[in-house]
C-alpha cells in the first residue's frame, strides 16, 4: 500500500481501565493503519512514566510521562508520522488536555470497557506469578472503572469483553473515521 501523505496528523487514546486491553488494541489499530499505508506510531504511556522514584505528591508519574510524551509524539510527527496511536489512562479533562497539549495535534479519545468479571480474569493470567501486583490491579480495575465513569473525557466507546483484538480494533479505527 501506498503512503497517505496528505493526512492531517491526529492521535486517539485509547482509555480505560487497567486490563481491559489497550495496548493489545493499540498495537492492532497501529497494525491497521500500516496495511493501509498510513503513517503510524503507536504509544504506551505506560513505559513513558517508567522512572523511580516519582516525585512527590504524583503517584504515577504523570510529570515524566508527559514531558516524554511531548518528545516522542514530535520525533514521530517530524518522521511522518500521520496517526499517533497512544494506550494509556486519561482520569479527568485536566489529564485528556495535558496529554493533547504534549501530543500537538488534536486528541481523540475512544473508551474501552469490558465487564469488570472480564478485566479480573485477564488479569489474573498477566499476573499469575506476582502477587502483589495483582491484589493491587484487582483493586484498581473497579476503581479506575468508576473514576472513568464519572470523568466522561471519551469521545466514543468500545467494547472489548468478548470480541477478538482484531475486531476491536477495527471498530476503533471505524468509529475514529480513521479508514
Amino acid at each position: 500500500m501506498r503512503a497517505e501523505s496528505s493526512l492531517v496528523p491526529g492521535a486517539l487514546l485509547i482509555n480505560g481501565t487497567v486490563g481491559v486491553g489497550k495496548t493489545s488494541v493499540a498495537g492492532a489499530v497501529g497494525g491497521l493503519l500500516t496495511d493501509a499505508g498510513i503513517p503510524n506510531a503507536v504509544i504506551d504511556l505506560d513505559w513513558l512514566r517508567q522512572s523511580w522514584p516519582s516525585p512527590p505528591g504524583d503517584r504515577f508519574n504523570v510529570t515524566m510521562m508527559l514531558r516524554n510524551l511531548r518528545s516522542v509524539a514530535g520525533n514521530n510527527l517530524a518522521a511522518g508520522a500521520a496517526r499517533l496511536v497512544v494506550a494509556g489512562v486519561v482520569e479527568d479533562s485536566d489529564g485528556r488536555r495535558q496529554c493533547g497539549d504534549a501530543l500537538g495535534v488534536e486528541l481523540t479519545v475512544c473508551r474501552l470497557r469490558a465487564e469488570l468479571a472480564t478485566v479480573r480474569k485477564r488479569l489474573r493470567r498477566r499476573h499469575e506469578n506476582q502477587p502483589d501486583a495483582l491484589r493491587w490491579h484487582l483493586a484498581r480495575a473497579g476503581e479506575l472503572d468508576g473514576i472513568l465513569d464519572r470523568a466522561g473525557v471519551d469521545d466514543f466507546t468500545v467494547d472489548a469483553t468478548t470480541r477478538p483484538v482484531g475486531e476491536v480494533a477495527a471498530d476503533v479505527v471505524g468509529k475514529a473515521g480513521w479508514l
